[in-house]
């Protein structure tokens, strides 16, 4: 049985670009989702298609029992949404922004008055709730977005990229109120870039790139693809790289032959996916000092982000997919609507 969010090959293309490429996704109620990808991988487009903000190429989408294109209304009365960009009325003060989206969705003036002073206290914004939302700094009008997708207590949850540009202590806040939203029995799909936020928040995490899911499973799975620990050396003399690299390769766990150490020749730093733990690590140094090579800095570390993406597509977290456009392919959309747009109009002259 489907569970809360489902979807079976997903597609969706702007002009050239295929931001969806056959997506499946399945995530059982009252679970978190970790969709997890570089920009341009396609995160927000699904975001959207199961949202019924856009319409599919082709496949089919089922949310809270729903199916997303045949009862788009129905959809959008049982989900909240957060996205990437807070959407907020900034004439509004942060009171009167929640008291509208509860009286929207047909709360009574009363209700909505009271939920509204409910989520300004749980996100750390009553002491602002009466100023308006344009002198709110990026992480508050970021919580007052939040507070206004929880409005009226959802099943079912998308928050696209929900804690980017939060400092630490605000987004640990939000990882609280997310972990405290899942234990009520809440669904979740979480959008990021962070591991670290997929890591702690999500039960399952799917990988996006170019438009697929290349991988799924567990937060500690993903990181077992790629190898699990690493060594990080930072040698103090750059003539040395090159011995010290020799010596790592030698304990990695794709072999001397294949090395498998990456080298940040600006840095100085060298890196070496193993296994082994901290008596490998004791090892490494023995070796390091007998063959006379000073270190800055040495550590064993879990994989990161990058690590992860390095393993699974050949790129970086950080580097954008063939849309890049900054939103999954969407921009290059509108590119491609603009064009014919004029085009159109040099016609219509002609």
């Amino acid at each position: 049985m489907p569970g809360a969010i489902y979807a079976e090959g997903l597609v969706k293309t702007f002009g050239e670009v295929r931001a969806l490429d056959g997506v499946d996704l399945d995530v059982p109620e009252g679970t978190v989702l970790g969709l997890l990808g570089p920009n341009g991988a396609g995160k927000t487009t699904a975001v959207r298609v199961l949202t019924t903000l856009l319409t599919p190429d082709s496949g089919r989408a089922v949310v809270a029992g729903l199916d997303v294109l045949k009862q788009p209304h129905e959809v959008r009365r049982s989900i909240g949404l957060s996205g990437q960009f807070a959407a907020i009325d900034e004439y509004l003060t942060g009171r009167e922004n929640l008291q509208m989206v509860g009286q929207l969705y047909q709360l009574s003036a009363r209700d909505a008055k009271a939920r509204a002073a409910e989520l300004l206290e749980r996100f750390n914004l009553a002491d602002a709730a009466d100023r308006t939302a344009k002198t709110y700094s990026g992480g508050m009008r970021r919580r007052l977005d939040l507070a206004a997708a929880l409005v009226v207590r959802p099943p079912v949850m998308f928050m696209d990229e929900p804690t980017t540009g939060l400092d630490p202590r605000n987004r640990l806040q939000l990882w609280e109120v997310i972990e405290e939203l899942v234990a009520g029995g809440t669904t979740l799909l979480l959008t990021t870039q962070y591991l670290e936020e997929a890591d702690r928040l999500a039960h399952d995490i799917a990988v996006v790139d170019r438009g697929q899911v290349i991988a799924r499973g567990t937060s500690d799975q993903l990181k077992a693809q790629t190898g699990g620990e690493r060594i990080e050396v930072v040698v103090h003399e750059r003539s040395q790289i090159a011995t010290a690299e020799t010596l790592l390769a030698g304990h990695s766990l794709q072999g001397a032959a294949q090395s498998g150490v990456t080298v940040e020749q600006h840095t100085r730093r060298l890196t070496v996916p193993v296994a082994g733990g901290a008596k490998l690590l004791a090892e490494v140094i023995r070796e390091l000092d007998s063959r006379g090579i000073e270190i800055d800095d040495i550590g064993l570390r879990r994989p990161t982000l990058d690590d992860v993406f390095i393993t699974l597509t050949g790129h970086s977290a950080e580097d954008d997919g063939p849309a890049a456009s900054g939103d999954d392919g969407d921009a290059a959309g509108g590119r491609q609507k603009r064009k014919s747009k004029k085009q159109r109009k040099k016609e219509a002259v002609q």
